[in-house]
């Protein structure tokens, strides 16, 4: 099997399922609780929370477990908007987000806040421009994402704190990192940071919210009082002690894992290229942390005249696992946002594969999966289907 669908999830490393293993068999108790089992339970919820905050290197702030990013992001975004509708009641996000945070900001939209979506060109590089006019003295919330999932674009994330600054706008800054998160060095300037486990190689269903300091969200989930009463409710134990494993690991390889990545990267889209000369590459060319690069996990092209999901089924009839797109909303019909607000054609964005990239791929696996996609897109041509 050859997986390259890590941004969809990931594999989880071997020393997460020994943890979480730990957490259900032996320290099982309730973390609420004053007996040892339970006080052990709520060290390594501890442990957990030091280790997802050293490794967002971040420095001062909270951290608050969640059950991935999507509940992050509904945090982060209702919470900022209650907090401070009394100031303002205008929203400034991007048409590239992930649907976790455009259907809360459409949600707040049919209450009668102005939300206004920025533009992307070709390789989805922000409009910068666009944003500074949008962000005024009444704006309470800008939410732009880190690095797009399925373009892998690195958004001018580190610029946006100054702009409100300038702008006088009393928002907050809230940045989804999912995809970033274990892979770039985060934005220190973000009040509010969303990361996620299992894009990490860490478990399903755990997630992070990072609160900076001088900033405040009301609670999210009312009850007992867990996570210091923003999100009450039993604590997952095997699983916030195994995302902590996965943080800590991703942290100590993610210089060695980037340049891996992205000789992975180069190596497929040079391949590729020279066996389907009208390949269309929608990722930006360069790979690096910087705004307007590529993030090296992540390479997405189209084949015109072919159906990506066509092809991404033959590739799987050969144990290589790709995707179309988000794997958040691949269950829905009609077509990519990202690759709409980008300006592809109707006919590119039909022929569209995401490859994504994590820890346990090897450079010597390209090789095959370049053969094997060339021959598919041969095969659907040749098929009759080439419009």
């Amino acid at each position: 099997m050859i997986y390259l669908d890590n941004s969809a999830t990931t594999r989880q490393f071997p020393e997460v399922t020994e943890t979480m293993i730990k957490y259900m068999e032996e320290y099982f108790g309730n973390p609420s609780s004053l007996y040892q089992l339970g006080v052990d339970s709520e060290k390594a919820i501890k442990t957990a929370r030091r280790r997802v905050l050293e490794a967002m290197g971040l420095g001062d702030g909270r951290v608050y477990f969640t059950s991935g990013g999507t509940e992050g992001d509904n945090m982060a975004v209702f919470g900022a908007v209650k907090a401070l509708r009394r100031r303002g009641n205008k929203i400034v996000t991007t048409a590239v987000e992930h649907p976790a945070v455009l259907e809360c900001c459409k949600a707040l939209q049919e209450q009668g806040f102005d939300v206004e979506y920025i533009g992307v060109d070709r390789n989805c590089r922000l409009d910068t421009a666009a944003l500074e006019d949008a962000i005024d003295d009444k704006t309470i919330l800008v939410s732009v994402m880190h690095v797009n999932n399925e373009v892998g674009t690195v958004m001018p994330v580190n610029r946006i704190k100054e702009i409100m600054k300038a702008k006088n706008a009393p928002g907050i800054f809230h940045c989804d990192s999912v995809q970033s998160f274990g892979k770039l060095n985060l934005c220190n300037d973000a009040d509010v940071i969303t990361v996620s486990g299992h894009k990490i190689h860490g478990p399903k269903g755990t997630g992070a919210v990072y609160v900076g300091e001088g900033t405040n969200l009301p609670a999210f989930i009312c009850g007992g009082g867990q996570e210091s009463g923003k999100r009450s409710g039993t604590e997952n134990v095997p699983a916030i002690a195994g995302f902590g494993v996965a943080a800590e690991i991703s942290e100590i390889t993610r210089k060695e894992s980037m340049a891996a990545a992205s000789k992975i990267r180069d190596r497929l889209a040079e391949g590729l290229r020279a066996k389907i000369s009208d390949m269309v590459i929608n990722s930006p060319e360069q790979t690096g942390e910087r705004e307007g690069m590529c993030c090296p996990y992540i390479l997405n092209v189209s084949f015109p005249g072919t159906r990506g999901e066509v092809l991404l089924h033959t590739l799987e009839q050969d144990g290589i696992y790709v995707s179309t797109g988000s794997a958040c909303s691949s269950n829905k019909k009609g077509q990519s946002h990202v690759l709409k607000a980008m300006g592809l054609t109707d006919r590119e964005i039909e022929g569209t594969l995401r490859f994504s990239f994590g820890q346990m791929n090897d450079i010597d696996e390209i090789d095959v999966v370049t053969e094997k996609v060339a021959a598919a897109v041969k095969r659907f041509r040749k098929l009759g289907s080439f419009r």
